[in-house]
């Protein structure tokens, strides 16, 4: 049998439109989700391809490569399952007036940090130079934050995501100790809990994120809720300890 030839990626220039999503590679295909390469990381260009359910995903010596798989992976924030060590965890954290959580005061520091930790079983990192400066401006323009874990004044762990309206998606984390990353995760669905914020996009299928309560849903399905929330106003991005409750001592849901 003929192999079947790879379709013709398309090519973008600075400031042209993606294609539509739905033009990403196919299971049957070389790599699956694939878009598109080229175009630029300035501030609107990533504002777009996140409400359209498209994000950059490259290392280095490669062009910029656009990404929208199908199935997607998400995590519902009702959803989240919050396992009993870390339950423990949190409550020592939250005990202890050496530990906080903080938004946004180290958003650099959080992003560089994940740069240079690499995701397991691989020797290398994706978050290349111009990927930390394009979100750093993102940053800047309000539509990325950093959920940082702090202890004795020291930030040992944290998270950043993108944000636009009330549509959330996860990008990459850190730690320097144990469990400070899933800290910070924990932090943010409390805010997200809080703040009626739905669901975060987890891009990709991994098994650490299933066991926390992520699943796969549809391209088709993602990118229209995306679309939906995108579109709303935003929150407040801070934290408060009182936050935790909705992590730690959720209302029963009414009858």
């Amino acid at each position: 049998m003929t192999a079947r030839p790879a379709p013709r990626l398309p090519w973008l220039a600075a400031g042209e439109a993606f294609p539509a999503v739905e033009q990403a590679w196919g299971p049957e295909d070389p790599v699956p989700g694939l878009l598109a390469a080229g175009g630029a990381l300035d501030v609107e260009t990533l504002a777009n391809a996140y409400r359209r359910g498209i994000f950059p995903w490259f290392s280095d010596g490669q062009p910029i490569l656009w990404w929208s798989p199908d199935p997607r992976m998400v995590l519902r924030v009702p959803d989240f399952r919050l396992h009993r060590s870390l339950r423990k965890t949190l409550r020592r954290f939250q005990d202890d007036p050496a530990c906080e959580v903080r938004f946004d005061t180290a958003f650099d520091a959080v992003i560089e940090a994940c740069a240079h930790s690499p995701r397991p079983g691989q020797s290398g990192t994706w978050i290349v130079a111009d990927m930390v400066r394009a979100y750093q401006a993102l940053h800047r323009a309000g539509m990325a934050h950093s959920v940082e874990t702090w202890v004795n004044g020291e930030l040992v762990g944290g998270l950043y995501v993108v944000a636009i309206g009330r549509a959330v998606f996860g990008e990459s984390m850190f730690a320097r100790a144990t469990d400070a990353s899933k800290i910070a995760l924990a932090a943010l669905v409390s805010f997200c809990r809080r703040e009626n914020l739905p669901l975060i996009d987890c891009q990709q299928n991994t098994r650490h994120l299933a066991s926390l309560g992520a699943g796969e849903i549809p391209r088709r399905r993602f990118v229209s809720e995306v679309q939906a929330l995108a579109a709303q106003p935003g929150p407040t991005w801070r934290f408060d300890s009182v936050y935790w409750s909705a992590l730690m001592d959720p209302k029963p849901a009414a009858p």
